[in-house]
């Protein structure tokens, strides 16, 4: 069981937005397992009727609706004494995501719980014989969506069902359910206690709006009766770090430019400071993530270096390590920690592909023997967290393999195959995605990722440059992905550049990006379409730019900079006009980003005023004669479609424009609803092959 309270804090926001062959399930046996094909009973015959493989691809390019409907199984968990698998599942895109308990022993189903008009988003175990779990839709856009997530607990028999944090004032929805005692839908799950007792930790922002939470309150939450109790912090934490014990001992604080991290000790009062640091720039700054059984901090800190490693902290002596305790030559690590018999049993962390570093002999041993079993995906390990390997859950993906989850009995040797994220793909008409490097026209090394069609030669191919949002994020990883495989159904080579600025690569990558938005990150993109021309690769008449967010803004400046290099761009979500980002106050971006953090990643509005009116797409929208499709959300409240509007009417008053307009009215930063994704791609399809299709 992976923990989720050695490093318990709030999602990080998006201020912007070895290849291997598949494996084929069906054959793959190892030296003393097998796959277990019998039927487990009735249930167990209405879920594999749920996941079954659809047929092999058609001879046309398949549509959009086949790589864009949402995942049948979404997700699944042992629980922490590994009897029971909990399980998210839908029938089809259209139905409701349902949570749903298998007994491992008595192979038995039970329906734990599900709505008619909501689907389980998310769900956590408590302790062995009981779970929460909070409600969405997923399926609904931006502007349909006026509720909380909501929390309720539930027995892994069924029983115990009561609400816990309401859904914004909407009433609970399940008959017998208890009410009573019910938090404030600004209430959300942080992480179980410690996996034996009935309670939560829970935090409330007392202080909300759109744009930012302040003031949060941690708090214990009994999931059987609703008693609620405040655990103090010190003022301004937004994130907590508990011992095995579920004792809280280290806090992180963020007010203005700084952060602090403070500790205190076990059953002490007093928090003490381990550190103070201003944001971005401070290069001895650490992160705490994790305490051991022993008491010691795993933190991550660069400490002057070029990447982000795992070290430990003296908490005693208040001193950092004098090396690292895990360091990647190539990558930043970022990891979650895996706790097995009260534990540190592993760090998983994403390097080309996500990971586990496993540090108990037995559990290295295990993910030996599951490797060798499929040995073409990259298989993650979901064991019991009191230590009994029994019973293991394994989830296999790869870059053409959306997502597999199987349950591993030990005692009987045998793989009983659970169900597919995307059943209807088949993974042998899928694409290989290949990590591939080039050197920018300044020497820095620019990571990248390479799709090249599945049946074709590797020449002379048409391209599109998929341009990844943020942009201080790391843009993909060795993985299945919807976007490049369809494109790469249709005929069309993919190449996805982590230029400077994005994250997950060293400080060197990330910190050459700093203002140069529209610069040098541009270059970037354009110095990989020309590594991929003189590769052979790529068809220099048939290349176009693709990008949502900050990737929109690169397609509209990428065709302003480049206009003899790409053929066509497409935009959606994409910023236009750069000091609209720091004017436009109905934006989602809070107040402290445009204070602290947008005047050093992207520029200053009054010291780099001239450079921010160069680098805007709307000031240099004459030099742009590409057709372009342009696509906004009405409700997108990070990129306001006013972007969308100011450079669409700059543009069509060139002459010769040539610009497709679409907006979804109730659809956000990005398309949430299947309909919407379907409409989208199908016009990008036909987009394409107007412009760089068949020569």
């Amino acid at each position: 069981m992976r923990s989720r309270g050695g490093a318990a804090r709030l999602a990080a926001p998006d201020h912007m937005g070895a290849t291997a062959a598949a494996v084929d399930n069906d054959s793959t046996e190892g030296d003393d397992m097998n796959i277990l094909r019998a039927p487990l009973g009735r249930i167990a015959l209405l879920l594999a009727a749920a996941i079954a493989p659809g047929a092999h691809a058609a001879e046309a390019p398949p549509g959009p609706e086949k790589y864009f409907q949402h995942p049948r199984m979404v997700a699944a968990q042992l629980s922490p004494d590994g009897r029971t698998v909990a399980l998210l599942m839908a029938a089809n895109d259209t139905s409701r995501v349902r949570l749903v308990g298998l007994d491992v022993k008595t192979a038995k189903f039970t329906s734990l719980a599900g709505f008619e008009d909501a689907d389980i988003a998310d769900f956590h175990w408590v302790n062995a014989h009981r779970l929460v779990f909070e409600l969405g839709d997923r399926n609904a856009p931006a502007g349909d969506i006026d509720t909380a997530s909501g929390l309720y607990g539930v027995n892994t028999d069924g029983s115990g069902l009561r609400e816990l944090v309401s859904r914004h004032g909407h009433p609970f929805f399940e008959r017998g359910g208890d009410h009573s005692r019910v938090l404030p839908w600004n209430t959300w799950f942080l992480q179980a206690v410690d996996g034996v007792s009935e309670d939560v930790y829970v935090y409330h922002a007392e202080e909300i709006d759109e744009k930012h939470s302040d003031y949060l309150q941690l708090e214990r939450l009994d999931t059987l009766h609703g008693h609620v109790a405040d655990v103090p912090t010190p003022a301004h934490a937004f994130q907590w770090i508990f011992d095995p014990k579920g004792e809280l001992r280290v806090a992180v604080t963020d007010k203005g430019n700084h952060s602090k991290v403070m500790a205190r000790e076990p059953g002490g009062k007093e928090w003490v400071t381990l550190g103070d640091f201003e944001h971005y720039v401070d290069d001895k700054a650490f992160h705490p993530d994790y305490i051991d059984q022993d008491g010691k901090l795993f933190v991550q800190a660069r400490n002057g270096g070029d990447k982000v490693a795992v070290w430990t902290y003296d908490l005693a002596h208040h001193q950092l390590a004098d090396k690292p305790w895990l360091v990647s030559p190539k990558y930043d690590l970022h990891p979650e920690y895996v706790n097995v018999g009260g534990k540190l049993a592993g760090l998983t962390f994403r390097a080309d592909a996500v990971v586990t570093q496993w540090v108990a002999p037995e559990l290295v041993a295990l993910q030996a023997r599951v490797d060798k079993l499929l040995p073409s995906t990259t298989n993650h390990l979901d064991v019991a967290a009191d230590g009994n390997l029994d019973t293991v859950v394994v989830y296999a993906t790869s870059d053409r393999v959306p997502g597999l989850w199987f349950v591993l009995d030990q005692t009987k040797g045998k793989l009983l195959k659970l169900g597919a994220a995307m059943p209807d793909i088949d993974p042998k008409t899928q694409a290989t995605l290949e990590p591939v490097h080039y050197a920018a026209r300044d020497g820095l090394d620019i990571p990248a990722w390479l799709t090249v069609p599945a049946g074709t030669q590797r020449k002379n191919l048409p391209l599109v440059v998929l341009v990844h949002g943020g942009p201080n994020v790391r843009g993909r990883s060795w993985d299945w992905d919807a976007e490049t495989q369809f494109l790469a159904s249709r005929g069309y080579a993919v190449l996805e550049p982590e230029f400077r600025g994005s994250t997950g690569y060293g400080w060197n990558l990330f910190h050459a990006g700093w203002k140069q938005w529209g610069l040098a990150m541009q270059d970037d993109v354009a110095d990989g379409v020309k590594w991929a021309v003189a590769q052979g690769i790529v068809d220099p008449k048939r290349v176009c730019i693709a990008g949502a967010s900050y990737g929109g803004y690169a397609v509209l400046m990428g065709l302003a900079r480049d206009p003899d290099l790409y053929r066509c761009g497409i935009d959606w979500v994409g910023v236009t006009d750069m000091n609209l980002m720091y004017t436009a106050d109905w934006s989602d971006m809070s107040d402290e980003w445009k204070r602290y953090g947008m005047p050093v990643l992207v520029g200053d509005p009054v010291a780099d005023a001239a450079q921010l009116k160069a680098t805007s797409p709307t000031t240099v929208v004459a030099r742009i004669h590409a057709p372009v499709l342009m696509a906004y959300g009405g409700k997108d409240m990070r990129v306001p479609i006013e972007h969308g509007e100011l450079f669409r009417d700059a543009l069509k008053k060139q002459p010769g424009a040539k610009v497709e307009w679409v907006v979804y009215d109730k659809e956000g930063h990005g398309w949430r609803s299947t309909q919407t994704r379907i409409d989208f791609w199908n016009r990008a399809a036909r987009f394409l092959d107007a412009n760089i299709g068949a020569p």
